[in-house]
C-alpha cells in the first residue's frame, strides 16, 4: 500500500499540535455480517464522521444495508485475496485521499458494536497524551452463555489495562501515526494488528488499554470445528509474525510459536520414538499433558471456567502447530496463504 501523505517527520510534527480539535472517523470492515453489521453501523451514528465501510465480497445485502445507513461503502477487488489488513488499509487510504491526513480513526470489525461512551473517552485519552498512538478499551462477548467457545472468547478479551504491546482489531488511532509507518501489511491473513502495533511502538509511539467498555463482539462460535480453525489461524499468525521479525530485538511471537511446536510436535514425537525403541510403557509419558493442564488450571483459577480455559489452552497447541506448519510449508513452496475463516 502506498500512502500519499507527507513523510514520517512531518506526520509526527503534526502529532505535537495537540491544541487542534480531533476529527474522529470510523472504518468498519466486514463480510456477510448481516444484522451484526447493522448494529455496528448504528452504534457509530452521531459519534463518528465519515463512517467508511469496507466490504470483502459479501453476498448477504451488507453493502445495501451500509449504504442505507449513510456509510461510505468501498468494495475490495475480488481478484486479490481478501485480508482484514487489506480492508483496513483500503479504508485508511480512502480517508487520506479525502484529505483526512490528521485526526483520529476508530477501527471496528463488523461483528462488533461500539459502546455509547467509548468514542468520547478514547478521544480524550489521545488528546491528553500526544505520544499515545493507539488506545483501546474492553471488548466483551455479547452472548458468552451461548457456547463454551463464546465463553472462551470472552475470557480471551480480558487482558491487562495500562501500557500494552497490542490491543486487537477494535481501537482508536491517530491517522497520521498509522500513515507514517505504512499502515498494516496487506498480505497478512491474521495477526495483522499486533504486527502493526510492533512497528508503531518501534516508531516511538505508545499504546494503551483503558479499563472502560469499548465494544460488544459476537463470536458466533457453536461448533468445535470453528474453534479449531480459529486456533489454527492464530498459529499461522504466530509463525508469520515471528518470521517477519526474526532479526528484530523484540522476540515477536517466538515464544508462542516455540510452545506450540514443543507441545504438539516435539513431545509427541519423542514419546512415540521412546515407545518404539523402549516399549509401550514409555507411553506413560503422555501423562505430562494432564499434569500441564492441572498446572495451568491453578494459574487460570480454580473455578470451572479456569479449568475449561486450561484444557483448551493445552488443546489449542495442536491446531496452532498446524497453522505454523502450513505457513512455513507455503513459504518454502512460494505459495500465498488463503483466509482461514471460522464463521
Amino acid at each position: 500500500m502506498k500512502f500519499t501523505t507527507a513523510n514520517a517527520d512531518k506526520a509526527f510534527d503534526i502529532l505535537r499540535e495537540a491544541d487542534k480539535p480531533a476529527m474522529v472517523a470510523a472504518i468498519v470492515i466486514g463480510r456477510n455480517e448481516g444484522e451484526r453489521l447493522v448494529a455496528c453501523l448504528t452504534s457509530l451514528q452521531g459519534q463518528a464522521a465519515p463512517i467508511v465501510y469496507v466490504d470483502s465480497g459479501s453476498t448477504d445485502g451488507s453493502i445495501t444495508a451500509a449504504s442505507r445507513l449513510g456509510a461510505q461503502v468501498l468494495q475490495l477487488d475480488t481478484s486479490i485475496p481478501f485480508t482484514a489488513a487489506r480492508a483496513r488499509n483500503t479504508g485508511l487510504q480512502h480517508l487520506l485521499d479525502q484529505g483526512h491526513g490528521e485526526g483520529l480513526v476508530q477501527f471496528v470489525d463488523g461483528d462488533c458494536q461500539i459502546e455509547p461512551a467509548w468514542i468520547d473517552t478514547a478521544r480524550a485519552a489521545l488528546a491528553a497524551d500526544p505520544q499515545l498512538g493507539v488506545v483501546a478499551g474492553r471488548r466483551r462477548e455479547r452472548f458468552p452463555e451461548a457456547s463454551i467457545y463464546n465463553r472462551l472468547c470472552d475470557t480471551e478479551w480480558d487482558t491487562p489495562v495500562g501500557p500494552a504491546m497490542a490491543v486487537g482489531g477494535d481501537m482508536m488511532a491517530r491517522i497520521e501515526a498509522l500513515a507514517a509507518i505504512g499502515g498494516y501489511r496487506d498480505d497478512m491473513i491474521a495477526g495483522e494488528e499486533p504486527e502493526m502495533c510492533l512497528r508503531l511502538r518501534q516508531s516511538g509511539m505508545t499504546i494503551r488499554r483503558l479499563d472502560v467498555p469499548m465494544t460488544l463482539h459476537d463470536a458466533d462460535m457453536h461448533r468445535f470445528g470453528q474453534w479449531w480453525r480459529r486456533a489454527r489461524r492464530a498459529g499461522h499468525a504466530f509463525a508469520e509474525g515471528s518470521w517477519l521479525h526474526r532479526s528484530g530485538v523484540e522476540p515477536f511471537w517466538r515464544r508462542e510459536t516455540r510452545r506450540a511446536l514443543i507441545w504438539a510436535l516435539v513431545i509427541p514425537a519423542l514419546i512415540l520414538m521412546a515407545a518404539l525403541l523402549i516399549g509401550p510403557w514409555a507411553l506413560l509419558a503422555l501423562l505430562v499433558y494432564p499434569l500441564q493442564v492441572a498446572r495451568m488450571a491453578r494459574r487460570e483459577g480454580s473455578d470451572g471456567d479456569g479449568r475449561l480455559r486450561a484444557v483448551f489452552l493445552m488443546l489449542s497447541k495442536f491446531p496452532e502447530a498446524m497453522g505454523i506448519s502450513e505457513f512455513h510449508l507455503r513459504r518454502l513452496l512460494g505459495r500465498k496463504a488463503g483466509l482461514i475463516e471460522y464463521k
